[in-house]
């Protein structure tokens, strides 16, 4: 694990620590329950892929630790609709606050504003914050095998399982892949981004994608600015895609998105 990534996670267990002191795992599972069906995110994917197009997970990030801030005017609900109208599959809306500025309202928000299926990005480490990722409205989880031991990465899944939740297990390197496909969940992301030196380089995708076996729905995450990156990426079997900065940082980021996934500017 990166010194970032260590810190970001000795951190995410004080908040865990924290939440549960103030609301107890029952009431945050009874909530859990009681939230209606989750959307399908899997399903949506699964949709648009058969349908002979990109999916595309539109994410909506206000800064990151890399970059700091990325969108100043930043209103969770415009840019859910705006990602919506451009033609994204699914959503990725971040809750955590320290390093990304993000919180739970983002999702909470994001949801009532349009249809599309939803992952709550976070660093997840502990059951409590799936029930809580559902309560919220989550229709999946993402779990980081860089951040996770395999027994927590089972327990997670196990949970999301529970609550109906789909996963997204996100792996940045062939041992981490390997790792991965001990899990049941067929998403499978490819994050391009190398969590040392925070360097980015798609090809990773591209050296990864034959190790995914048959019936694993790989998505390439970071680094995907234009649709030539998408046609490259789907050559090595990546059809389905998690977008964040280079469309937040668009004006119309409706706009951006079209133009992503189709490469056709707008009349």
């Amino acid at each position: 694990m990166s010194d970032v990534l260590a810190r970001i996670c000795d951190d995410k267990y004080g908040h865990i620590a924290r939440s549960k002191a103030a609301v107890p795992f029952a009431q945050v599972d009874a909530a859990a329950r009681a939230t209606p069906a989750p959307r399908g995110f899997i399903r949506a994917l699964q949709a648009t892929v058969a349908a002979g197009r990109y999916g595309l997970i539109a994410e909506i990030k206000k800064a990151s630790p890399s970059k700091g801030l990325i969108r100043p005017d930043f209103d969770p609900p415009a840019l859910a609709t705006a990602y919506a109208r451009g033609g994204a599959t699914c959503l990725s809306v971040l809750t955590d606050e320290p390093y990304f500025q993000g919180c739970d309202d983002y999702l909470r928000q994001a949801r009532a504003a349009v249809d599309l299926p939803i992952i709550r990005k976070d660093f997840m480490l502990d059951p409590y914050q799936v029930a809580e990722a559902r309560a919220l409205g989550a229709d999946c989880i993402l779990l980081i095998m860089a951040a996770l031991e395999d027994g927590q990465a089972a327990e997670l899944e196990a949970a999301a399982r529970d609550y109906g939740l789909d996963v997204l297990v996100e792996v940045h390197d062939a041992a981490e892949m390997d790792r991965a496909l001990k899990l049941k969940s067929p998403l499978l992301g490819v994050n391009n981004r190398n969590l040392k030196t925070l360097t980015v380089d798609i090809a990773t995708t591209e050296a990864l994608a034959a190790r995914a076996p048959a019936g694993k729905i790989l998505v390439s995450e970071s680094g995907l600015y234009s649709k030539a990156d998408l046609d490259r990426m789907a050559i090595c079997g990546a059809r389905c895609f998690l977008v964040g900065e280079s469309l937040m940082r668009q004006a119309d980021v409706e706009g951006a998105t079209r133009l992503l996934l189709t490469g056709a500017q707008a009349a």
